[in-house]
């Protein structure tokens, strides 16, 4: 039996995804929820084999949900199912670790076949999205470098420590920590702490 957990701020599409995990034989839904901090918390408690989840919600987006629930759960794999499928969106998603990335509109068929896929250890993307990766990685990657400053500051972020801590190890004020983290960010394209250290890492600037 897959266990599948649910997660979207709508109540109607919420309910309609569960009755469609619900349809099939092999498959049972352990836990729903309406925000990003809802998924994490749910993948904690009962570590499902595939958390199923919108990318616009509340109080969490569903690329940073994504990011810290395979912290905390690595076995656990993560679909993005939304109605957006914007080129900085998909890569946002599929950078934080999501295994797939299927659109609202797709037939239950697909929905369904992509659940068995991800929870087999696949991946599982709509179309529209193998494109938009297919156009990235034709593209050249674009150098990122970071000011030493910035690299100690992100190497601290790294450890988890806040910005108040940072500026204590490295005897900066709170307003210059967040200052670099203000100007590491976009070199980054990233928008959150956990999106920029992903990102520093991919690129080797943080040693791994």
């Amino acid at each position: 039996m897959i266990s599948v957990v649910i997660v979207d701020d709508h109540p109607i599409v919420r309910s309609g995804l569960v009755a469609l995990v619900e349809s099939a034989d092999d498959l049972s839904v352990v836990g729903t929820g309406a925000t990003g901090l809802d998924a994490v918390s749910l993948a904690q408690a009962h570590r499902p084999d595939v958390v199923l989840m919108d990318l616009r919600m509340p109080e969490l987006d569903g690329d940073e949900a994504t990011a810290r629930i395979l912290a905390a759960v690595p076995t656990t794999r993560v679909i993005i199912l939304t109605t957006y499928e914007s080129d900085d969106a998909i890569l946002r998603a599929i950078g934080a670790g999501a295994s797939g990335y299927l659109l609202k509109a797709a037939p239950e068929a697909e929905l369904l076949a992509g659940i068995h896929a991800v929870a087999a250890g696949e991946v599982a993307l709509a179309p529209s999205v193998s494109r938009v990766l297919v156009r990235q990685a034709a593209r050249p990657a674009p150098a990122v470098t970071l000011t030493p400053r910035e690299l100690d500051v992100m190497r601290l972020v790294a450890e988890g420590l806040s910005n108040r801590e940072i500026g204590e190890r490295l005897h900066l004020g709170e307003a210059t920590v967040k200052t670099h983290l203000l100007t590491a960010f976009p070199k980054l394209d990233a928008k959150t702490r956990t999106g920029a250290v992903t990102r520093a890492r991919e690129l080797g600037l943080l040693g791994g």
